[in-house]
């Protein structure tokens, strides 16, 4: 990258760095569409319950859980050419949505939508740890997570006015949404380089022991994702009523939020580390959690809304972990396995949690407070300056010049 600061403190706009922002904004657009989209839509046009809502989530995690297959892909793709088709099917996915107002129609495009999205983020994070280098990569990760903050507001504000301005149906709105994807795809491919892999990935499912807190983490990260995405967003619909205009302006609040505060998150964790950063995310989300269970006024929850998005920011810190403590030829199989482990809690928790919350929502979200505390207990091993057979805190460092495994 070049020592001139532009936009985002990115100065050559055809980079890899800049690449990843181009990307992160497309799939942030999109999924912000879709995901502000969706409670509403599937109470007001389809008549879902928390039964549905947790199924169909458990349906769009499923491409997540089948992530590993990344791998297989790249023997007949270059990653840099799978992350872009995966946009276009993700664009797919969403522009059809609208078409197919029903129980099984709406399962079915989500899986479209989510095969696309899924796999991009696979490649994406991939990609992202490949062609960053350790020093920069949280401080880029998070400028990269304020870029996809900014593409989040464009869509809010975009739904806010068609809703409330110009009473914009659904299927517009997905429409919409789909053909910008698709048209962003193309402007990726057609104007960028193909930028060469420094290290040429393994062509095979990576599992090694010495990653065994790394996989802990990230399995403990997608049971903690899905009681934000799933159940805090569908609280605020079910519970207190919220249109969808006064859902896409608390998304714009957190965007923005997100846009000033993100950078700052990434020079955190490079200054701080990723163990310190880590803990203060679990600690605070114990009390967002056991907040959320009892709240009863439509500010508060408005608020822990707001402050649960911003600690999504922290998850950067895993992924630099990783990056520390990897050999360089296990990113690519590594980020599809890690994904396919972030999703095994993400298929099961919403329809197990879903038929919970018909019982008690309060119990959903004390289940999400002790998932945080078991991943606050899991961040306290991470070593402040993990690396090659430094990957967890009561290791010993081993010998100048001992192979790692």
């Amino acid at each position: 990258m070049n020592s001139g600061r532009t936009l985002f403190g990115i100065s050559d706009w055809r980079s890899p760095a800049a690449m990843l922002m181009v990307m992160a904004a497309t799939s942030f657009f999109v999924f912000a569409i879709w995901a502000n989209l969706l409670n509403n839509f599937a109470v007001e046009e389809i008549g879902f319950t928390g039964r549905e809502i947790g199924i169909v989530q458990s349906i769009r995690e499923i491409p997540g859980f089948l992530a590993f297959t990344t791998v297989f892909v790249l023997f007949l793709l270059r990653e840099q050419t799978f992350v872009v088709i995966s946009l276009v099917i993700m664009g797919i996915g969403v522009g059809i949505t609208g078409f197919f107002p029903s129980v099984s129609g709406f399962y079915m495009t989500t899986l479209i939508m989510s095969a696309g999205f899924h796999y991009h983020e696979t490649v994406f994070q991939s990609l992202s740890l490949q062609w960053l280098k350790k020093d920069e990569a949280p401080r880029v990760l998070g400028r990269i997570v304020s870029v996809g903050a900014f593409a989040q507001l464009a869509a809010y504000g975009m739904i806010y006015v068609a809703w409330k301005m110009f009473s914009m149906s659904f299927q517009t709105a997905f429409v919409i949404a789909g053909v910008v994807t698709i048209a962003i795809a193309m402007f990726l491919w057609l104007a960028y380089p193909h930028f060469k892999e420094e290290v040429p990935q393994h062509k095979k499912l990576i599992l090694r022991q010495r990653y065994w807190l790394f996989y802990a983490l990230t399995f403990m990260s997608g049971a903690r994702r899905q009681i934000f995405t799933v159940f805090a967003g569908f609280l605020m619909v079910e519970k207190f009523g919220f249109h969808v205009h006064e859902i896409a302006v608390l998304f714009i609040i957190n965007c923005l939020i997100s846009i000033y505060l993100a950078p700052k998150i990434g020079d955190f964790i490079a200054r701080f580390g990723e163990r310190r950063a880590l803990t203060l995310e679990y600690i605070g989300l114990i009390g967002i959690f056991c907040t959320y269970a009892f709240v009863t006024n439509a500010y508060l929850a408005c608020a822990l809304y707001v402050v649960d998005h911003v600690f999504f920011a922290m998850a950067i810190a895993i992924k630099t972990y990783f990056q520390k403590i990897a050999d360089p030829a296990d990113i690519a199989p590594t980020a599809g396995v890690a994904f396919s482990i972030n999703h095994i809690a993400a298929v099961v928790i919403p329809v197990v949690f879903g038929f919970v919350w018909l019982y008690s929502p309060m119990i959903v979200f004390l289940l999400g407070a002790a998932m945080a505390g078991i991943s606050l207990i899991l961040a306290r091993m991470v070593p402040y300056d993990p690396e090659p057979g430094l990957e967890v805190v009561w290791k010993k460092r081993p010998p100048v010049g001992a192979p790692a495994e």
